[in-house]
């Protein structure tokens, strides 16, 4: 059993891969399938009908855009909160776990994979060095950083049973600090949501200038602590 589990610990990054692969497949097909007319109702129903799956694997590739339609569909009763905190941050586990045995296994293939982002590797290998584990609860905030950081992580010898502790719970504060207001401010944000979509024009624009400042942002906060070590 053991040989097995080394086994697919080396294959972790074709495994995500394939699971990912084979997801969206599914997704496509019953979006295609689903049971109402306009791409918008399919959508919705595509939600509704397998929300948690969909949560589960948006977790793992850690975009705050699954967490940010959890917090809705919870609001709207569509979801149970605590169940999608639980699976949202169940999600987000496994997507870093898969990335530090990607690090841990793979090693001559990180190297050639990610030869353009030596430097990322080396300030992530600092900010372990100097923080320690605070930095693998923190790494999923940091712009630029959230998949080079687990990955760098498993490269270095550190505990692997340490990361996967200190990763559970650092998804599971991820998931709940960004549901919990997002339904509690539900009602408010759908408004928004309803406004931005009658009102695309006025709301496109100022969506690409606020996102791209964050983006910014965060690269010269990123570019500034790379200078710091």
């Amino acid at each position: 059993m053991e040989k097995y589990f080394k086994k697919l610990q080396a294959n972790s990054g074709k495994l995500l891969a394939t699971i990912l692969s084979i997801f969206f497949i599914f997704l496509a097909y019953n979006l295609y399938q689903a049971p109402v007319s306009g791409f918008e109702n399919k959508f919705m129903y595509l939600l509704k009908e397998y929300g948690y799956i969909i949560l589960f694997a948006w977790g793992m590739l850690e975009g705050e855009a699954g967490l940010v339609m959890a917090g809705l569909l919870s609001h709207t009763g569509d979801m149970t909160l605590y169940i999608a905190i639980f699976v949202a941050g169940l999600g987000g586990f496994a997507g870093d776990q898969v990335y530090f045995y990607i690090g841990r296994f793979n090693k001559a293939y990180v190297y050639k994979k990610f030869r353009g982002q030596r430097r990322k590797f080396a300030l992530a290998h600092l900010l372990l060095k100097k923080h320690g584990w605070p930095i693998i609860f923190m790494q999923r905030y940091m712009y630029g950083m959230r998949t080079i950081i687990p990955i760098s992580i498993g490269i270095t010898r550190y505990s692997a049973k340490m990361f996967a502790f200190i990763n559970l719970i650092s998804a599971w504060c991820w998931a709940t600090i960004t549901i919990l207001p997002v339904w509690y401010f539900g009602e408010e944000i759908l408004v928004v949501l309803h406004w931005a979509k009658e009102h695309w024009y006025f709301a496109l624009p100022f969506a690409l200038v606020f996102g791209g400042s964050i983006i910014y942002y965060f690269n010269k906060a990123s570019k500034k602590k790379e200078k710091e070590l």
